[in-house]
């Protein structure tokens, strides 16, 4: 079993900038890629962005490319998401995730990673 605790998250203002933990713990035998995801109420979770196992791409959605940035230390099994520059409409409960693999491209669909963070809430006030 592998746990993802994600840490970070909190109320900011437009404009202001959040970084998003995601610390991996338990049985990781194999490498993995990172995805990180958002949902609102009523919505689907929604694909943020991603990293590949050895942390040498990383891939974003449209909404967020060049705000947000994403990495990862594997010596510490743990996962980055800084966001600047942030919206209103960034606000959200952001999950990590982790899809085991040598993953190059980190999946854009939710079903394909093994698990998941408990997810921390991001609030962007106008």
């Amino acid at each position: 079993q592998v746990q993802l605790v994600e840490s970070g998250g909190g109320l900011v203002q437009a404009g202001g900038s959040l970084r998003l933990s995601c610390a991996a713990s338990g049985r990781i035998f194999s490498p993995y890629g990172m995805g990180w995801f958002r949902q609102v109420p009523g919505k689907e979770r929604e694909f943020v962005g991603g990293i590949s196992w050895n942390a040498d791409r990383t891939y974003y959605a449209d909404s967020v490319k060049g705000r947000f940035t994403i990495s990862r230390n594997n010596a510490k099994n743990t996962g980055y998401l800084q966001m600047n520059s942030l919206k209103p409409e960034d606000t959200a409960v952001y999950y990590c995730a982790a899809q085991f693999g040598i993953v190059t491209i980190p999946a854009r669909v939710p079903s394909l990673y093994n698990y998941w963070g408990q997810g921390t809430q991001v609030t962007v006030s106008s």
